[in-house]
């Protein structure tokens, strides 16, 4: 039988991030084995209350959740988006108090430690700003040669973006974070708004999640009546896209990059109107998508399937 893969999940645990957790949980092929939060949806440590929060409703009490980040490498922290996330990150929703506490360690040194714990086997899935990981590759460069696999949430390569025109909101938050994360020597599954935005739930998903006999998936079902209620201008109608979910079934397999070639990423670093933009080399795909010579980071733009109903499945049904 084979073993579920170990993944560690950096987050700024705001509404979809919550999502993201609750099918985290509920998928038999992985083991979360590990939590770092970084200012983002929300500030770091309402991240990590929100962390536990969501943990202590699926009954889950061997994850270590640390606090990292509190601001980005190069700006402060700007006091999250309680217009899509609420005031607390998470639709102004009330979850349990914890009866466990943040670990001591930062989520930089978590994540550290976990690499050498499953060395070679240890997933590593960021969904908010890159800072944590940026900081943990400038503290220990080796981490590289640990990791089995990286994938992140962020970015817009032929899309406009959700800050700017061009820039989507992880990436935007911390360019410079994520320019070191795609500069490093390991090869990262890029899963921007191309295919996020394209991933919708609406309320007949909600409901099923609000009827769930899971604690944990009614209370994801009711922050997103706040997530809802700012994407229906955009939308059209009560849904909103699945962003983190999407990176989460992508980096543990259940959903598969049907179209993701390996190009040079560059993220603008500058403080012109192009900040934060992820800017993917995709000429000379016309003919079929194909990888570049040396490419290491893969940027995803199409997927096998949707994502709704197999996530709602696995979180309403809680396995």
């Amino acid at each position: 039988m084979t073993r579920p893969l170990p993944l560690f999940l950096d987050c700024d645990t705001g509404i979809d991030d919550a999502v993201a957790i609750a099918y985290l949980l509920a998928s038999p092929g992985v083991r979360l084995v590990g939590v770092g939060t970084v200012g983002g949806n929300t500030n770091a440590r309402q991240g990590a209350i929100n962390t536990l929060g969501l943990l202590a409703l699926g009954g889950v009490r061997d994850v270590p959740v640390a606090i990292g980040a509190a601001d980005w490498l190069t700006a402060p922290f700007d006091g999250g988006s309680p217009a899509v996330h609420g005031a607390n990150g998470v639709g102004d929703v009330s979850l349990p108090v914890s009866e466990l506490s943040p670990v001591a360690e930062s989520a930089v040194d978590l994540l550290l430690r976990l690499s050498h714990e499953h060395a070679g086997e240890l997933a590593l899935l960021a969904i908010g700003p890159l800072t944590n990981i940026a900081l943990a590759l400038e503290k220990d460069p080796t981490l590289v040669e640990r990791i089995a696999s990286v994938t992140v949430m962020g970015g817009a390569a032929l899309v406009p973006g959700n800050v700017t025109p061009v820039a989507e909101a992880n990436i935007w938050h911390d360019p410079e974070a994520a320019q070191a994360v795609v500069a490093a020597d390991w090869d990262v599954t890029l899963v921007p708004l191309d295919v996020t935005m394209e991933n919708v739930m609406d309320e007949e998903h909600r409901a099923r999640m609000l009827a769930s006999a899971s604690p944990l998936a009614a209370a994801v079902g009711r922050t997103l009546d706040h997530y809802f209620d700012f994407y229906q201008p955009i939308y059209g109608r009560r849904c909103s896209a699945l962003h983190d979910p999407l990176a989460a079934a992508i980096a543990v397999g259940e959903i598969r990059a049907e179209v993701a070639p390996a190009v040079p990423v560059v993220v603008d670093t500058t403080n012109g109107p192009g900040r934060g933009q992820t800017i993917a080399d995709l000429r000379a795909q016309r003919s079929g998508t194909h990888d570049r010579p040396g490419c290491r980071t893969r940027v995803v733009l199409a997927t096998d399937r949707p994502l709704a109903e197999h996530m709602i499945e696995r979180i309403v049904s809680g396995a």
